[in-house]
């Protein structure tokens, strides 16, 4: 059995058993229970009541959280010459096609999203077996292959997420940083709780979201009000 460490203990101590926090609450009680050295990032776990084997109760989606995440997301744009200085200006980190296309292939991987083209996916669709375990391939339901690749990237940047329930039914994201300030915190997951609400399968029956939890790295989970997360 594992040792919980001091700090642990002392987060443990200021969760009230049984109690589900407001977004508000929680935003606030997570700053005084996160004790890294570093700005740890604040994710969101939402259960859902869903069975992602069937094809009618998949929920995946994109949303741009109004305060971004907090993080520098490495993006790397695999388009035509014409696209190039576009790209670049956008704020894309890396841009070519053919030559970064070799390094994926040697392994290579050190970008967090990649915006292509249309027009190109027929070279990156080779590269699947390389960036699907990643989640790196680009996909048109996230917006990440396009003719506005500009666009793209700017979104991106600015703080645009994708997100896909995993097979145990739950849907996982970052919304911030510890050092943002709760409100912020506040504002990023309710849009981010909101644009799953709005993406409810069809074919969903029962209890759509079961359950939310806010949490920290290395901090404990904080359970959430479902019924709160209607108002900010």
């Amino acid at each position: 059995m594992t040792k919980l460490t001091k700090n642990k203990k002392l987060a443990l101590s200021k969760i009230e058993p049984d109690k589900q926090y407001t977004l508000t609450e929680a935003a606030s009680l997570l700053k005084e229970i996160t004790h890294t050295k570093f700005d740890s990032s604040v994710d969101v776990d939402i259960r859902l009541g869903v069975d992602p084997r069937k094809a009618n109760q998949m929920v995946r989606g994109v949303t741009t959280l109004p305060h971004g995440t907090g993080k520098s997301v490495r993006v790397l744009v695999l388009c035509t010459p014409d696209k190039e200085e576009a790209a670049k200006a956008a704020g894309a980190d890396y841009v070519g096609l053919d030559e970064y296309i070799e390094k994926i292939k040697g392994g290579w991987t050190d970008v967090d999203v990649i915006i292509t083209m249309p027009t190109v996916m027929p070279k990156i669709g080779a590269l699947g077996r390389i960036l699907g375990p990643r989640g790196l391939m680009p996909n048109p339901k996230s917006g990440t292959v396009t003719m506005d690749v500009d666009k793209a990237v700017s979104e991106v940047k600015a703080g645009k997420i994708d997100f896909k329930v995993d097979k145990a039914g739950i849907v996982h994201t970052s919304i911030g940083k510890v050092s943002f300030e709760p409100q912020k915190l506040v504002e990023n997951a309710y849009e981010f709780i909101q644009t799953i609400i709005k993406l409810k399968p069809s074919g969903a029956k029962g209890t759509y979201i079961k359950s939310i939890f806010l949490s920290s790295t290395m901090s404990p989970s904080i359970p959430i009000d479902v019924k709160s997360t209607s108002e900010k």
